[in-house]
Order: structure tokens, then sequence, then C-alpha cells
């Protein structure tokens, strides 16, 4: 398996996260470092080279931390700048106007403090206004330093107004990433998505409670078939303890080592896993160094 994914990009997850403070759940402070490590040991040896991170401010975003797992794992990780979406927008952040909070983005991409504006989101069938003034926000970001956007949706829903808005306003489409579109579980809501030439998250896997696995397979066999696997990018997006395989979760190597085998017994071919974690990942990040 590490042969074939050999420099593979997980494209969407949190190294460390709290987002107790609205969910009063301490499940959600996901803030075991040596746990942490020693799973990103196991991606290194599957073939994982690079993380994306795409925890924010107000999600716990720990920069030393991950600069030290990186050292520790040989794992090259990458971090985010942004706001997450309501409630979880701090208290002051809300207030500010999208060239506020544009130019925060744009000083911490350009001080190389951050590579992602991410991940941003909506709520629920919901585009709250504090929302709308974030992705105001990531749009002039993006313009400014042509950084990648990866955004939140909630359980899928508004991910066509997202790519439609995003792309409206001049943001590339190949530089946007939609996320959790496996959540949809609705190939016609998929397909009108990635037409608008837009990128998307199958980023849950292995979260069961939301989707069996076994479905996300089916999608992507159909996505292949049907020529628009390209477009597509893979992770787990960790977000509790019990997540993690020392609190008995699944953990961040399930993808390389449940999924994909999932994928290959089912027939999708092994130069599209690659072109899911290696080849479209270099595409919207740029080639690993």
């Amino acid at each position: 398996m590490a042969s074939l994914i050999q420099g593979a990009t997980l494209m969407h997850e949190h190294m460390h996260l709290d987002l107790s403070r609205i969910k009063k759940d301490p499940d959600t402070c996901l803030d075991c470092t040596q746990e942490t490590l020693e799973e990103l040991r196991k991606l290194r040896k599957q073939g994982v080279t690079r993380i994306l991170d795409v925890t924010n401010t107000g999600m716990g975003r720990d920069h030393d931390l991950l600069d030290w797992l990186e050292q520790e794992s040989g794992i090259r990780i990458l971090h985010s700048t942004g706001w997450y979406k309501d409630p979880f927008i701090p208290d002051g952040w809300s207030e500010k106007s999208p060239e506020e909070l544009a130019d925060v983005m744009i000083r911490e991409i350009r001080s190389g403090k951050a590579v992602v504006i991410g991940e941003i989101g909506t709520s629920k069938n919901r585009w709250t206004d504090n929302e709308r003034r974030l992705f105001e926000a990531a749009v002039l970001a993006h313009k400014a330093t042509g950084a990648p956007v990866y955004t939140h949706t909630t359980m899928s829903t508004l991910a066509l107004e997202q790519a439609q808005y995003l792309t409206g306003q001049g943001v590339e489409p190949d530089k946007i990433v939609i996320g959790h579109m496996d959540l949809a579980q609705d190939m016609d809501r998929i397909r009108k998505v990635l037409k608008t030439g837009v990128n998307i998250g199958f980023d849950t896997i292995g979260k069961s409670d939301y989707l069996p696995d076994e479905k996300r397979v089916q999608m992507l066999l159909e996505l292949e078939a049907e020529g628009l696997i390209d477009h597509v990018v893979l992770s787990m997006d960790i977000t509790r303890k019990s997540q993690l395989q020392a609190f008995g979760g699944k953990g961040y190597p399930w993808l390389a080592d449940h999924f994909i085998p999932s994928l290959l017994e089912a027939g999708l071919q092994p130069d599209t896993i690659r072109q899911m974690l290696i080849r479209t990942p270099d595409r919207i990040l740029g080639e690993q160094t």
C-alpha cells in the first residue's frame, strides 16, 4: 500500500482542535499530542507525506504544535487561515468587515504562517450574515494571494451555492475545494457542483455514523466511470478524541489501511487512487518539494 500512495496528501484534517466551548463536549477537544504523533508516524510509513490542516482561528489552531508534529513525524503539515462558521466565530471577529478579515488572512499567507484559506463554512441549509462576510473576505484574500479556498458544508447543504458564489466572484475554480461532499448521498448534487469546475472533498471517510464507507465507495466508482474523479480529494476529518485509535476509534490510518483496499476490491483503478491522493492535491496546493 505504501508504494501505491507514496507522496499522498490528506486534504482535510485537524491535528489539534477545540470545539468544546460551543459543543460543551470534552470529546471535541482534540488535544492528544502523543497519540496524534503516533498515528502520524503510521501515516508516514503508509506513504502519506503531506497533510492540510484546516484548523483556523477559534477552532484551536496551534502553529507551534503543528510545527513540532511535522518535525517529529516527517510529514509536511500545511497551516490554514480564516474562521470557521457560526456559532464558532470568536467574539470580536463577527463584527469585523470583510476587508478587515481579509487583511488578517492576507497577512498570514504572505508571512508564511498559512497557505490555505479554510475551512470556512455555512450552517445547515442556512448562510448567516457572519458566514457571508467570511466568504466575502475569502474572495478578497484569494484575489490578493492566489491561495486555495477550502470550504465546510454542513451535511453538504449549500454546496452548489458556495461553488457558484466563489466562482462568480472570481475565485479560480481549480483553487476551490467544496468540503464534505461525500455526505450529499446525492449524485446529481455532486455532479452539479463539479460542473462549476471546482474540486470536492470526500473528506469524512470512516465516519460511519454519518455515512457507511460502502456508499462512499459506490459514489467514487460512479464518478470514475463518468470521468469526474480528477476533481475529488480524500481525507478523514478527525475531530474527536474518540476517533483516534488510542481511544477505540478508526484513526488517521483508516483511509490507507481499510478504505483504499475497499476501493481496490470494488474495482477502482489504482491510478484513480493516486489521482485523488497525489496528483489532484499537487494541482491545488502545488507539488511537494
